[in-house]
């Protein structure tokens, strides 16, 4: 089985590169934001041909039950940044990019996999939402809340690596490891002291699921 996981950045690839040493396991970088990911996802998927695609990294929670160093894995996804309006089709929803789902639903296989893994780390599946804003105000964490109440970690990269992988028909599921959380933050000092201070172990979670699905 040939497994391909993106990354947004080198802090991340860094870690998860020193974790896989099988050729059948590809890690690469995509860059920051939507765009970037979607060409990272395709170019993973032209180059490599992967079986199943992983997008690993770290995300904002949603202060709920999720904490710091938790892993959200994504049981489904959705951008909380698009609107495309009711004008031309009143049944598109906030976060759907027309003619599209609403939600990505990750494989069902993975998933399962994903909620069953055992390790030291908790993981919570549910709802990842993505969008180009790097989420450092509690005032912007409340508004993607108020359109997606029950999301529970907050990126920039993963709904766009779903919809890619949905077009291509590759499996797909993204994990990602909660580095802060906005509504109980101040201008990110969480997100920096999680690179800063706990980050080294913090993708063990996506090793481990690796090593359940060769």
């Amino acid at each position: 089985m040939k497994i391909g996981i993106i990354v947004a950045m080198d802090k991340e690839l860094q870690q998860l590169q020193q974790l896989f040493s099988d050729g059948n396991v590809r890690v690469e970088k995509c860059g920051i934001g939507k765009v970037n990911a979607a060409l990272g996802a395709q170019r993973m998927i032209n180059e490599f041909r992967p079986d199943v695609i992983i997008s690993s990294g770290c995300a904002g929670g949603n202060g709920d039950d999720v904490g710091v160093q938790d892993v959200v894995a994504s049981a489904e996804l959705a951008y909380h940044d698009v609107y495309c309006g009711t004008a031309i089709d009143n049944s598109t929803q906030y976060g759907q990019v027309q003619g599209l789902p609403a939600r990505y639903q990750a494989d069902p296989r993975l998933l399962s996999i994903a909620t069953n893994l055992r390790c030291d780390v908790r993981v919570h599946a549910g709802l990842i939402v993505t969008g180009d804003w790097f989420v450092d105000s509690k005032e912007k964490m409340r508004e993607i809340l108020g359109h997606f109440p029950e999301a529970k970690a907050v990126d920039m990269e993963s709904c766009a690596i779903a919809q890619t992988c949905y077009i291509n028909k590759v499996p797909f599921i993204s994990f990602r490891v909660i580095s802060d959380i906005p509504l109980r933050d101040t201008d990110a000092s969480q997100y920096h002291d999680f690179w800063a201070t706990v980050a080294e172990h913090s993708f063990q979670v996506t090793k481990t699921f690796v090593e359940n699905l060769i």
